[in-house]
């Protein structure tokens, strides 16, 4: 049986984020599915979480959704090739790490800036290697990447943090083929 190639995805499950970037996450998962990835995500339902399923299920693609068995209290869960429960987001967040090929950065909240420092904060320490993607649709991301060079004024990080993750302000299938790398 062939590899399976994850774009894992961060992104919020609120209702309330702009519509047009619930439409961008949702071609986000059509580029995914074409590029014979599958998805490896937090399982919800709504929001970007359940937009970038969408986009990946009705291309004809591969979803695996991890999730603590309590979030169902505050979310939906999609219906995935694989839900796979877990007790803790600890957990969700190992084992979506684990399945990784690339992780892409959708607009998010507070869960989603937890995601993507963590593996900021790996890729530093030398323990996961892959692409770490922004998408910085409409500067949804302005204020994170100023904070983090602000960060880098006050010494607080490495000058060449920028160095490990990159900003896309475009979800289309030439801007993001080079993340899709099969090794």
């Amino acid at each position: 049986m062939a590899k399976r190639y994850y774009a894992c995805v961060y992104g919020g499950a609120s209702e309330r984020i702009a519509h047009k970037h619930i439409e961008d996450i949702e071609r986000l998962g059509k580029i995914i599915a074409y590029n014979d990835y599958s998805l490896v995500y937090g399982a919800g339902a709504s929001g970007c979480m359940g937009a970038v399923a969408r986009g990946v299920t009705e291309n004809d693609g591969y979803v695996m959704g991890i999730s603590p068995h309590f979030i169902s209290e505050f979310e939906p869960i999609y219906d995935c090739d694989n839900t796979v429960m877990v007790e803790t987001m600890s957990e969700r967040k190992m084992l979506m790490e684990k399945h990784a090929d690339v992780y892409f950065i959708a607009p998010g909240g507070v869960g989603t800036m937890d995601e993507f420092f963590q593996v900021l904060t790996l890729k530093y320490l030398n323990r996961i290697s892959e692409p770490i993607v922004i998408l910085n649709i409409d500067g949804f991301y302005d204020s994170l990447i100023a904070f983090i060079d602000d960060l880098v004024k006050k010494g607080a990080v490495i000058e060449n943090i920028h160095k490990l993750y990159n900003v896309e302000d475009k979800i289309d299938q030439d801007t993001l083929k080079k993340y899709f790398v099969k090794k």
